[in-house]
């Protein structure tokens, strides 16, 4: 650059490219590392690490510094990182993803600060997209949506930037530029108007293609979601504290809408599993499994068993028991958790939803047979009528034969069956025998989620008479446990119950901390009833602060529902609500018309009417009104006018316009005679050219008079402009 441009601040074009290409690439990088780091996957020293880097490189872009790590550094660098990935694999990240990612993540630090050639630019913004590759893989989150149309954006402009770098580069002539000393921030301008054009044009055709193409599959990296405890706390063997395990995770797991229900009014268990055997340390299910049939509708019909208590999952007859019916239907948006099980609300009857197959064990939990479909939206239709107190109170004592399965207990400490007697030494029937344990935990015993800190020989002993807290596993063990004492069929279920409502969108937002343990007790005639002994709280909607968390949420069930888990049936109901709101558009638009046209043929009639009673009064009124529309008509024009005419009158007043006023008059004048001037010329040009001796003096002085009233704002010459407009009228009549 010549020192004279350096001394103006004036940078050439060519440099200026470079300069905001290499701006771009920054923020490229920026962004696809804030992708990956809003996911929530990667571990915080590499988060605090990385971050450093890129903050010191963007203080060194600020300052117009240059760290250039040297090439005999980088190799031994890249070298040695390797190594280093191994012990990083098998020692601290034990991931291959994980380790995966540590490795880009080094990469982009080492290229950032060791940029020389293209081909190291291009490395560059490959590794960032990688970035955004890694954070697609980790998260399914709404929150991806934005950080990835912020690197569009930059991906745009650094690509744009990019081939001007390098077409700039590869001409053979160099282009003409103008004289503007600032003409690369009108490239930046033009840069920061036309990008978001295009990226706009870009997800605009996406969306278009994502929503014509539907996944076959909405189990979406179910592998890389909230690790191994959801699988392991709703299978069919749970150690106690699994439940306790997810319970410490504030993350979603499901939203319920249940039609109707527009004010969170329920306040609902939804079943997981259903557990038997108990060997005092470790849950586990009788292994029989029903496959259940699918319908023409393509759903599936939860069976009333009867035969027996192995066989019994909960439905019963209503009928036959003198129970009305209570029945709810609802939609479940699941996150990928990892587990094939259905939660429902007791007790389900129908599951419709794009599976091929499921089953239902000896518990009433229903499984998802599906390998090419992981459980993600389903509808249901759930029974949750209850018996009465007095009801289950006259349910009787008689068991069937199979009960056995559900009153098996280990070696108990000798005080636990004892605690059980004391506790339901006044209660007369199984229900209040029950109650009154329900009561007993709920009420003596404190709840809380800190695990004991070493493993105890009888953690149910250790829970009932030392600690005397522990989380929902204990309480519901412990009342299963007595209940079997007492000769009442028990079991545990694992699952979730509803504690928070969202009357954004009316869904229950369900999460992991949610993650409950509950009894059911069989009472014959009526089967499985719900118990509860676990201290709780009551269904509840936030407020103050939290409400705003509550459109976070509807925006990331959106996402959820209709990017992650778009299906066929998605685009089904997608293109069934176009098509009726189609309809309904183009029929009310009928209606309008019809409205519109009813109205103006009154109208009509009534007018029609009125010119046959008073034909005077009406084309006297029509006149009117045709004045009124010419004079509106030409109110642009009837101002000038006027204008004009005060101009004339008083030029005194705006001596330059009315200069240029008199100006133009007198240039359409002279057109009309022949004598035309040109847009190029200026009015001292035109005044030389003029070949008539006559008329040049006569418009000389009328354009020495305008000159002077135009740009001097003299309004003496101002006023001299019609007297001497006169002369030369006369001069070109002449």
């Amino acid at each position: 650059m010549p020192p004279e441009m350096q001394q103006l601040g004036v940078i050439p074009l060519p440099q200026a490219i470079n300069k905001y290409f290499e701006l771009s690439l920054y923020f490229l990088v920026v962004m696809g590392f804030g992708t990956l780091a809003s996911t929530g996957g990667l571990d915080l020293p590499a988060v605090l690490m990385v971050g450093a880097a890129l903050a010191f490189r963007g203080y060194l872009f600020v300052k117009r510094r240059d760290v250039v790590i040297s090439e005999r550094w980088t190799t031994p660098l890249t070298i040695a990182y390797f190594a280093f990935c191994a012990g990083d694999y098998f020692l601290l990240s034990r991931s291959f993803l994980a380790t995966t990612v540590h490795l880009v993540l080094f990469a982009v630090v080492v290229r950032t600060f060791s940029l020389r050639r293209d081909r190291d630019y291009t490395m560059l913004a490959i590794l960032a997209f990688l970035m955004v590759l890694a954070s697609a893989v980790l998260t399914v989150d709404s929150v991806f949506l934005f950080f990835f149309a912020g690197f569009m954006l930059m991906a745009v402009a650094t690509f744009i930037l990019m081939e001007m770098r390098r077409s700039g580069r590869a001409a053979q002539f160099q282009a003409r530029h103008s004289s503007d000393d600032h003409e690369h921030r009108h490239l930046a301008f033009s840069l920061a108007r036309m990008t978001p054009a295009l990226v706009l044009m870009i997800l605009v055709g996406a969306a278009a293609v994502f929503f014509l193409l539907p996944r076959m599959s909405a189990g979406y990296l179910g592998g890389y979601s909230f690790g191994t405890d959801f699988s392991t706390g709703f299978s069919d063997r749970v150690q106690l504290g699994g439940i306790g395990q997810i319970q410490q995770s504030n993350a979603v797991v499901m939203h319920v809408q249940i039609d109707g229900d527009n004010r969170g009014q329920y306040a609902l268990h939804w079943r997981g599993v259903a557990l038997a055997d108990f060997d005092g340390k470790t849950w586990s299910n009788l292994r029989a499994h029903y496959p259940l049939n699918r319908q023409a509708d393509g759903s599936f019909v939860v069976p009333l068993f009867t035969q027996g208590v192995a066989q019994d999952s909960g439905a019963r007859s209503q009928a036959a028991l003198g129970v009305p019916a209570r029945l709810i239907h609802y939609r479940v948006l699941l996150e990928p958790i990892g587990t094939n099980v259905f939660f429902l609300a007791p007790w389900g009857r129908r599951i419709v939803g794009p599976y091929r197959a499921l089953s239902l064990d000896a518990g009433g939990a229903v499984y998802d047979l599906d390998s090419q479909r992981s459980v993600n939206v389903y509808e249901a239709d759930s029974d949750i009528a209850k018996p009465s107190p007095a009801q289950l109170r006259a349910a009787g004592d008689s068991l069937p034969q199979l009960a056995s399965a559900y009153l098996r207990f280990p070696t108990l400490d000798p005080r636990i069956p004892q605690l059980a007697a004391q506790i339901t030494g006044s209660a007369s029937n199984s229900y209040d025998k029950a109650a009154a344990l329900e009561t007993y935990l709920k009420t003596r015993y404190g709840y809380t989620l800190q695990l004991p800190s070493a493993p105890v020989a009888d953690p149910l002993a250790n829970f009932l008479f030392e600690r005397r807290q522990g989380h929902c596993e204990y309480f519901a063990s412990s009342m299963a446990v007595m209940l079997r004492t007492l000769r009442i069929p028990a079991r545990v279920v694992n699952g979730f119950r509803s504690n928070e409502f969202n009357d954004v969108t009316g869904n229950y937002v369900v999460r992991a901390k949610d993650a409950h343990s509950w009894v059911e007790a069989y009472f014959p005639g009526y089967g499985w009833v719900t118990f509860d002994p676990t201290p709780g709280g009551a269904v509840g909607t936030p407020e103050g602060w939290d409400r705003a968390m509550l459109y976070l949420d509807a925006a990331q069930s959106f996402w959820r529902e209709w990017v992650i888990s778009y299906d066929s049936s998605h685009q089904y109901i997608l293109g069934h609500s176009a098509v009726s709101s189609t309809r309904n558009s183009l029929e009310r638009a009928r209606m309008w018309a019809e409205m519109r046209y009813a109205r103006l043929l009154r109208w009509a009639q009534r007018s029609q009417r009125g010119v046959e009673h008073s034909p005077g009064r009406w084309l006297g009124g029509s006149l009117v009104v045709a004045l009124l529309w010419l004079v509106m008509g030409n109110a642009a024009r009837i101002a000038r006018m006027i204008r004009t005419r005060r101009l004339q009158a008083h030029p005194e007043r705006s001596p330059d316009q009315a200069a240029t006023m008199w100006y133009e008059r007198m240039a359409r004048f002279l057109a009309r005679r022949g004598v035309q001037k040109s847009t190029t010329q200026t009015a001292q040009e035109f005044v030389c050219v003029l070949e008539d001796e006559r008329l040049r003096a006569p418009v000389g002085r009328f354009t020495d008079a305008y000159e002077s009233a135009r740009f001097g704002n003299s309004a003496d010459d101002a006023m001299k402009l019609p007297e001497l407009y006169e002369e030369v009228e006369l001069a070109a009549k002449k």
